[in-house]
């Protein structure tokens, strides 16, 4: 059955249970690292926590994605915008309409000059667009509120330095490399088509731990924006490789 065949419901209640997934998974992570962990005392798991916690920060931001594209709860725009303001309040408190009208123009305008999050210099020049495009003085203020408060209530306990903005940094690296530089950059090869996407050659696997489908499948996400990122690989023909 295709991505397009399953039934609302279904779509709808596995949606809703994979974001669920995620989001506990990281609140549980971010809870541990903060209150309980002892990193001094076992590095292996602190490096453990710390690198879920990176991987986790990314399927939080897939999530926001995919509520943009109204596909966490399909047919309810209200419950989309709420879940995906949710998750990006845990990423680094991000504002969802700003997020939104931006991600709508990189789809309809991708890989030129009216795109957003394209631009014609190197990656790092291209990073610090891609930052600049969504971290504004709205963010810049709240995170350092954020950090204050973890302060205040933490005391001495040090690792939220470390264990709660050090993961969403990181995570932003990774969307950005996997998720938008190595599917638009231009003169690598060819596109297929004019979304001006391309969708790395790379295993499931490998797939789902670089960017939650979205690199293994990027073009295949501009041809169907609304299926949501677990369904991506149903989407791509047999043989088909772009």
């Amino acid at each position: 059955m295709s991505a397009h065949a399953l039934p609302k419901a279904d779509l709808t209640a596995t949606s809703l249970i994979v974001s669920g997934g995620i989001i506990a998974a990281w609140l549980a992570l971010h809870v541990h690292a903060l209150w309980f962990l002892d990193a001094a005392a076992h590095p292996i798991l602190a490096v453990a926590n710390f690198l879920g916690l990176t991987w986790l920060s990314v399927g939080l931001f897939i999530i926001a994605h995919d509520a943009m594209h109204g596909s966490v709860v399909p047919g309810r725009p209200r419950a989309n915008a709420a879940m995906g303001q949710l998750v990006l309040w845990l990423y680094a408190g991000f504002s969802w309409r700003k997020m939104i009208v931006k991600h709508m123009a990189h789809h309809r305008h991708a890989g030129t000059d009216d795109d957003p999050d394209f631009d014609h210099g190197g990656p790092v020049r291209w990073y610090a667009r891609f930052i600049g495009t969504y971290f504004g003085w709205r963010e810049g203020l709240l995170l350092p509120v954020i950090v204050t408060v973890y302060a205040l209530i933490l005391g001495d306990r040090w690792m939220y330095v470390v264990f709660w903005p050090l993961p969403s940094i990181l995570a932003s690296i990774q969307l950005f490399v996997f998720g938008t530089w190595l599917p638009h950059r231009p003169g690598h090869d060819a596109f297929p088509d004019r979304h001006n996407a391309r969708s790395s050659r790379i295993s499931d696997p490998v797939s789902l731990l670089t960017c939650f489908h979205f690199g293994g499948y990027h073009h295949e996400h501009h041809l169907h924006p609304t299926v949501p990122w677990w369904r991506l690989p149903s989407t791509r023909t047999k043989g088909d490789t772009a």
